[in-house]
């Protein structure tokens, strides 16, 4: 057969790719089809031909044919840069590329993304299925929160396997890290993920740890006293 096909490896990049090429490519033209490939540039190219991890030769002749030299299907060619000065692995390395940022405001404006398609064409969550859902949801936020006042007593239930959470309500409102009306608690025992600040914007005063904040439709309120936390009386010598 005339094609043959190799493994392409190189030395810095840490690349390995399975291609097939003609025998009748002089080296010359492999090495501009290797090129993309290895993220070598063709005029500092030098490339090995192996059996596994034996050196064959040295395909070093760019007016041969790649047919001239013994290679045989699944055999590997490592492309080194003969290059002193080339930086190591600068196409594999992600940390060398500078990140490409863009705000949820600048994101918003644009029409050329996925996000103004599915607008355009009301799919996924912009459909008018989806906005009856998010209305009724809303909906039942509000009723939810006509019965919680600050300062009341209150149960948490964010997850049905876990145990409930017992706190004060602090805050009842809006909030600018999410739309939608939100309920602040100071939990009774460190099991909140903040101080009542949220994103740097303050929603109410409480030690770190002990506030959270969840929608009104997971807070029970009434006469819910804060719960003794019995120590054993090993537990009270260290304290």
């Amino acid at each position: 057969m005339s094609i043959v096909t190799l493994f392409v490896d190189t030395q810095e990049e840490k690349v390995s790719s399975e291609r097939r090429f003609d025998k009748s490519l002089t080296i010359s033209q492999l090495k501009y089809k290797l090129e993309p490939i290895a993220g070598v540039p063709y005029s500092t190219q030098k490339i090995q031909l192996y059996r596994k991890d034996e050196l064959l030769c040295s395909l070093d002749d760019d007016d041969k044919m790649l047919g001239a030299y013994p290679v045989e299907d699944y055999m590997r060619i490592l492309v080194i840069d003969t290059n002193p000065h080339r930086v190591k692995n600068q196409y594999t390395d992600v940390s060398l590329v500078e990140k490409f940022e863009l705000s949820n405001e600048e994101y918003e404006k644009r029409s050329d993304t996925v996000r103004a398609f599915k607008e355009r064409n009301k799919l996924g969550r912009f459909s008018d299925e989806a906005a009856a859902r998010e209305d009724a949801l809303e909906k039942s936020y509000q009723e939810a929160a006509k019965n919680i006042h600050v300062g009341d007593r209150c149960e948490v239930s964010t997850d049905p396997q876990a145990p409930q959470k017992r706190g004060t309500v602090k805050y009842i409102g809006t909030t600018k890290f999410q739309p939608g009306i939100w309920v602040g608690i100071q939990y009774d025992e460190p099991l909140g993920k903040n101080d009542g600040t949220v994103k740097g914007e303050r929603y109410f005063e409480c030690p770190p740890n002990y506030g959270g904040f969840v929608r009104p439709t997971k807070v029970t309120v009434g006469d819910f006293p804060e719960e003794d936390i019995l120590l054993t009386d090993d537990e009270l010598e260290e304290m």
